[in-house]
């Protein structure tokens, strides 16, 4: 696979919550836990399901920082 997005990040799923439309797909990057949006289309799709290994992809052409 090719992509442009240079932030990928691979680990475990740990969770996956389907809501009406959109599910929440939550994967263990070596302890820190990155939380997707995505459809409940493409977790059928992709047949996601914990424990499988999975990259989140970040593609964005801002980070902001704050502080408190």
């Amino acid at each position: 696979m090719k992509i442009s997005a240079r932030n990928v990040l691979t680990g475990k799923i740990v969770d996956v919550k389907k809501g009406a439309t959109t599910a929440h797909v939550r994967i263990d990057i070596g302890g820190t836990i990155v939380t997707a949006s995505i459809t409940n289309e493409s977790v059928d799709e992709l047949a996601l399901k914990p424990g499988m290994t999975a990259s989140a992809v970040i593609k964005s052409s801002d980070v902001m920082v704050a502080v408190e």
